[in-house]
């Protein structure tokens, strides 16, 4: 049942089908170009409506709280990074270089906001703090992924010039501050329409990843990353989720935080973000590089899916008091 409805998410179908369309017909030569110029409209327009859509208030609201956040802050960009590091050593010299690579990418990404939230609310914790936290990684993942992930020493595909931050500034940071600008202007409106709004955070994140597989396919990557090389991604992406859920959830208990908090803190904690890492590898590396970077991303986010909706029935299992108090069902089949 939880895997009938893991593959009722648009999201990830349309991850699939970009990537069997990659793998059918990838974008190369002149088509290339006009794949990465829609990718690139995109992507602006998902971050002008990321800015439109997180209230300043809960901004602010959200680094009051700083016994919370800065722990979160620490554990996402610190911990899970240097774990991201140490997988990425273990990879070397048996998985072709961006696909080990790519683990150290993954671990400096940001939470994914809408299914911390989601699995938050099912398990009964504070869907109020777990939606400030994610949202306030996902800020701050624009700013300092690139500079965590180049001190610890991801260099793609070589040094970050001028052109590439002029690109973070123009696709990320320009329309999320353009967001934040006009959304008193725009709320009624993103309310109104959230439904249409998802269907464009999904083509967003779909064209990345087709421009990045597209990229891939054409180096080969079918005989680069063969059946051995699956598996041991595979297994490496599960201790990944082993660590990272397992340490979140102990941070969270040693920082004393009661059962709702610690809850929120497991799952924006836990999870990364598919919406920020697939954009950003489009414009950190190369096409022909970024499809084998994001192979991790893309293999944790549809297992962290898999694992996160077990421990969050288990949770409200546990406590169905607190669940049904803040709004979750207390059984999922």
């Amino acid at each position: 049942m939880a895997f009938r409805t893991l593959f009722a998410d648009p999201m990830l179908r349309m991850l699939v089908a970009a990537i069997g369309l990659a793998a059918l017909l990838p974008a190369t030569g002149e088509a290339r170009g006009v794949a990465q110029s829609v990718a690139n409209a995109a992507i602006f327009i998902l971050f002008l409506l990321n800015g439109m859509r997180i209230a300043r208030r809960d901004i602010a609201v959200g680094i009051a709280n700083w016994r919370f956040l800065l722990p979160l802050v620490l554990w996402v960009f610190g911990a899970m990074a240097l774990m991201g590091l140490a997988l990425a050593s273990l990879g070397q010299g048996w998985l072709t270089p961006s696909v080990a690579l790519g683990f150290l990418y993954l671990g400096t990404l940001p939470s994914t906001v809408q299914s911390a939230t989601s699995y938050t609310a099912l398990a009964g914790g504070n869907v109020a703090l777990s939606v400030v936290g994610a949202a306030l990684l996902n800020i701050l993942g624009v700013f300092v992924t690139v500079p965590i992930f180049l001190a610890l020493g991801g260099s793609g595909s070589g040094a970050v010039g001028m052109e590439v931050i002029g690109k973070i500034m123009l696709l990320l940071i320009l329309p999320f501050a353009l967001g934040q600008a006009v959304q008193n202007l725009t709320s009624e409106f993103i309310s109104r329409h959230k439904p249409k709004i998802a269907w464009v955070d999904r083509f967003a994140i779909s064209a990345a990843i087709y421009v990045a597989f597209s990229g891939a396919v054409e180096q080969g990557i079918w005989s680069r990353v063969d059946g051995y090389d699956w598996v041991l991604i595979g297994l490496l992406v599960g201790v990944f989720l082993v660590l990272a859920n397992l340490g979140a959830w102990i941070a969270g208990g040693a920082l004393g935080l009661v059962r709702a908090d610690r809850i929120a803190f497991l799952f924006a904690g836990a999870q990364k973000s598919a919406a920020v890492g697939a954009p950003l590898a489009t414009i950190l590396f190369a096409p022909e590089q970024a499809g084998f970077i994001v192979i991790a991303l893309l293999l944790y986010h549809f297992c962290q899916l898999v694992v996160a909706a077990p421990i969050a029935t288990r949770l409200a299992h546990q406590h169905p008091a607190d669940a049904a108090a803040h709004g979750a069902p207390t059984t999922r089949s």
